[in-house]
């Protein structure tokens, strides 16, 4: 029975699960009921091996406006002790982790604007598709907050240059201006023809081997944490000799040699 969520929706459909963020007359925030919902639908969909992909998408042609501004308001009164606000932001880090580390392919498809958190979220995806006149900013500094939870996964997505000049000067950018940058993979005009785009590539990844993706995402988040070249060749190395051994090498090995689709493929 598939769960039943009042910040998601959900659609399950050949391997793929679609992910809907659905308080589209809020434009999607991030808040505490969501970020809860979010955390535990991943947590679940992480173990569940019959999922090859997943699309983040925002209800009502909007992504995701970022963290809710009437809880940060409540945050930044005085009245909240500060160790309730460090749980408050780790939460969403934790959040955005969960994302950055699920084993299946995650895409985000970017109708209206991701904001903020919303931004940071997709950053965390990957890949990102988007509309070309979609818009994009990391208005923190803006209100005098900091993107603290989601630099991370900005940088890792933009590079370090790019983020510090659009965190620290809130700029607003759309779809090709993102595309430049590097945090968009591929540009849409509409929503029709993004959704041509994520069939294309739901159709690439459910040709590739699940435990051979789950392993090579790890691969490269090992790599990134890793700067001692001997320590790099030696994670590479067991990294590979554990793919080898594995029933999906074998069978895509063999499926090459024979001239047909190995198993998983759907």
């Amino acid at each position: 029975m598939t769960p039943v969520y009042n910040t998601l929706e959900l659609e399950a459909e050949k391997g793929w699960l679609t992910v809907w963020f659905n308080q589209p007359k809020i434009r999607n925030p991030l808040t505490d009921e969501m970020r809860d919902e979010l955390l535990e639908l991943l947590g679940t969909v992480a173990q569940d091996q019959s999922v090859r992909g997943i699309t983040l998408r925002g209800k009502g042609g909007f992504f995701c406006a970022g963290g809710d501004l009437r809880s940060f308001q409540q945050l930044a009164s005085g009245q909240v002790p500060r160790a309730e606000v460090i749980k408050t932001s780790a939460s969403i880090g934790e959040l955005l982790e969960a994302v950055n580390r699920m084993p299946q392919v995650v895409l985000a498809s970017i109708e209206g604007a991701a904001m903020a958190g919303g931004f940071g979220l997709a950053c965390c995806a990957d890949v990102v598709l988007c509309e070309r006149n979609a818009k994009f900013a990391m208005t923190e500094t803006a209100i005098g907050l900091s993107p603290a939870q989601i630099a991370p996964y900005v940088i890792q997505k933009l590079g370090c240059a790019t983020a510090r000049r659009l965190m620290l000067t809130a700029a607003r950018f759309d779809g090709e201006r993102a595309c430049e940058y590097g945090f968009v993979d591929e540009l849409a005009s509409d929503a029709g023809e993004l959704d041509s785009l994520e069939a294309r590539l739901r159709k690439q990844v459910l040709g590739c081997a699940p435990g051979a993706i789950a392993d090579t995402k790890r691969l490269l988040r090992d790599l990134a944490a890793n700067t001692d070249p001997h320590r790099v060749i030696t994670i590479a190395a067991e990294n590979f000799a554990d793919r080898a051994g594995s029933g999906e090498a074998s069978e895509g090995i063999s499926a090459f040699f024979d001239k047909r689709k190995p198993d998983w493929t759907v």
